[in-house]
């Protein structure tokens, strides 16, 4: 007999662009495999059988009532599917997928991957997302977190105890599909940031440094990858982003279902983020032998070394950025492949998605039922 297992997240396409290594793990165990995410582009490989649940998630609204709804469906699902475990991403599945898991009688397996602008500053709203997250997980089997900071944060707030949560490096990078994408060119040099276009990301701090720097450095080039997020609250509009390309300062990319090519073109990979839980973009910028320029906050520092992966600023500070990439441009090509080659080796060494995968098969493997 074969084992259920509901994973959600609050997209499809988080889940086939992050988790699809570890859903051909459960599957090649003979488990059946239920995706509960909102409907998207995103289309799941044929060759896995899968379930999927069209499931509303408004990512960044706080209505007490399509959340309670949110909530409800999740229950009902459990009450359908009677699942062995549930495994859930971000942060409204976390949430209360994990309390109607637990009501239901369903071990729920959470992942924090990073804890949104809520929890960027003190107030009525991180203390009720906080109180939300201690309800929530009060009945977890058990709590993934992708950086020490953020895992930290729950135990001393007294959210979770020390024995139901564990620490993963981030979502984990294919080190096959993510390879070295060779050497720098020795030529001005391009830097790019690859994240959805919110101001949490550091996106305007990235474009105030890229005037700055382009005043010293004419030839460099400055580049967005990644989509609008209008429902976000810190979105930043498609009209803002076009005035600083007719200004000159960056070029807008658009969005992508394949980052590799622009890691490949650029000359390092910016993420000037207030905080992160350990982000997707340098991981895999790291993986393709890129140079990576962060913020020294949660999630980034664990990537990025200063001095040996890449350069670390301030966070918040378009004048530190500004300087960390002028630092940068004023390297020369083998200074700046020498970063590259370890931001490599780190990945390499710590950032495995075999490790991520691993570490849920061990969590899991107990709630699977024998099969026969």
């Amino acid at each position: 007999m074969s084992s259920w297992i509901v994973i959600s997240a609050n997209s499809l396409w988080n889940v086939t662009n992050f988790r699809m290594g570890l859903l051909k793990a459960i599957a090649r165990q003979g488990n059946s495999i239920v995706v509960a995410a909102p409907a998207d582009e995103a289309i799941l490989p044929a060759q896995i059988p899968i379930e999927t649940v069209s499931l509303p998630i408004d990512r960044s609204g706080l209505n007490p009532i399509s959340d309670a709804l949110l909530f409800f469906r999740y229950y009902r699902l459990f009450r359908q599917k009677r699942p062995d475990a549930f495994l859930s991403f971000t942060i409204k599945p976390n949430i209360y997928g994990s309390l109607a898991a637990g009501i239901a009688g369903v071990p729920a397996i959470a992942n924090v991957s990073g804890l949104g602008t809520a929890f960027m500053r003190d107030g009525l709203l991180a203390w009720f997302v906080g109180a939300l997250y201690r309800l929530s997980f009060a009945r977890a089997h058990f709590v993934f977190f992708q950086n020490p900071d953020d895992r930290r944060l729950f135990l001393e707030r007294k959210i979770l105890r020390e024995s139901k949560t564990g620490l993963l490096p981030g979502s984990g990078v294919d080190l096959e599909q993510f390879v070295p994408a060779g050497p720098l060119r020795d030529s001005p040099p391009t830097f790019l940031l690859v994240a959805r276009m919110l101001a949490d990301k550091g996106v305007r701090e990235f474009v105030e440094a890229a005037a700055a720097v382009r005043a010293r450095y004419s030839a460099a080039r400055f580049q967005l990858l990644g989509g609008f997020d209008p429902g976000n609250r810190t979105a930043i509009g498609e009209e803002e982003v076009r005035q600083w390309e007719r200004d000159g300062i960056v070029e807008y990319l658009g969005s992508t279902n394949d980052v590799r090519p622009f890691i490949a073109a650029a000359s390092a990979v910016v993420l000037p983020s207030y905080r992160e839980g350990l982000p997707r973009s340098l991981l895999e910028a790291g993986a393709m032998g890129r140079p990576l320029i962060a913020t020294d906050v949660p999630g980034c520092r664990e990537v990025v070394k200063d001095g040996m992966t890449g350069i670390l600023c301030q966070v918040r500070s378009a004048t530190s950025l500004a300087a960390a990439m002028a630092r940068f441009a004023e390297m020369d090509v083998d200074q700046r492949q020498a970063l590259g080659e370890a931001a490599r080796a780190m990945v390499e060494a710590y950032f495995n998605e075999d490790r991520v995968i691993g570490a849920y098969m061990n969590i899991l493997q107990p709630l699977m039922r024998t099969k026969g």
